[in-house]
């Protein structure tokens, strides 16, 4: 495994300059979330921005991830909106084309995954429609993933339509394409008690292509730095360790944005500590 920031921790630098400062602390991996200042779909200059950014990767020797996880990119009033559980077909195909965007920057990246999530239902629908919305839209995607050679990296969200392991896993059933992957959030899994953290890391090894990681509390979907809640880290670590888990393990704290680099440097030193 080698540990990883997510951009969104980076809210206040530009890109060029927090993956320096990852790359400086220590860490070998970038989850980058796609969003208004961080490679935006719609700047007029996308092709060269990719460009220096893949630059950018190899000569500080980071990997990277691509996430989709952006609050307003889509909806400037409403946060993470819309989704692939949307309503209107419309809404759908504005998520859609975006996951399809991201699954292009992958390729010129050489990204390890993209991840990306249901997103929370706006209408009444019966849960079996909004499960027929999201598989065809991820049997789509999956499709351009494949010919890509992507891996798609599924996360279930907290208070989302797909929040839990095991609506994943009849997702992944429903989907069943070899491109469709999983995004484990090791806080979402201590959040709403689905422990031990270290079993979900064996059932799902075979396809644990992305790991978002901080501490959290039962009950409560809110990212800590590590130390201020409840998760005990070394057992999970150990557990990755012993699978030959070989991917990002990012930490994910988007609201610290105000104090990244230190809490980034803090993040590393407790994760180096812990896996030791």
């Amino acid at each position: 495994m080698i540990f990883g920031y997510n951009t969104n921790g980076f809210a206040h630098h530009r890109l060029a300059d927090a993956l320096l400062v990852m790359a400086q602390l220590g860490y070998g991996s970038a989850a980058i979330t796609i969003d208004h200042d961080f490679l935006d779909p719609l700047a007029l200059d996308l092709g060269k921005r990719v460009s220096r950014v893949k630059s950018l990767l190899q000569r500080f020797g980071l990997r990277c991830v691509i996430e989709t996880g952006a609050r307003f990119l889509l909806d400037p009033m409403t946060k993470h909106q819309p989704t692939l559980v949307s309503p209107k077909l419309e809404q759908r195909q504005q998520r859609l084309d975006f996951l399809l965007h991201a699954i292009n920057m992958a390729r010129e990246l050489n990204a390890e995954a993209v991840s990306f999530w249901s997103g929370t239902p706006t209408d009444d629908a019966p849960a079996s429609e909004l499960m027929e919305r999201l598989v065809e839209a991820c049997q789509l995607l999956c499709e351009r993933a494949a010919n890509f050679q992507v891996r798609l990296a599924f996360e279930p969200e907290p208070g989302m339509f797909i929040d839990t392991m095991p609506r994943f896993e009849e997702l992944h059933k429903k989907v069943n394409h070899p491109a469709f992957g999983l995004t484990l959030d090791i806080g979402h899994l201590h959040c709403q008690g689905e422990t031990p953290i270290e079993n979900q890391v064996r059932r799902w090894k075979d396809i644990l292509w992305n790991i978002h990681i901080e501490d959290m509390r039962k009950g409560v979907h809110e990212h800590l730095q590590f130390g201020e809640g409840e998760i005990d880290f070394r057992p999970v670590l150990q557990t990755l360790q012993e699978i030959g888990y070989a991917g990002g393990v990012h930490v994910e704290l988007s609201r610290h944005s105000h104090d990244a680099v230190n809490t980034a440097r803090k993040a590393i030193e407790f994760l180096k500590s812990a896996a030791t």
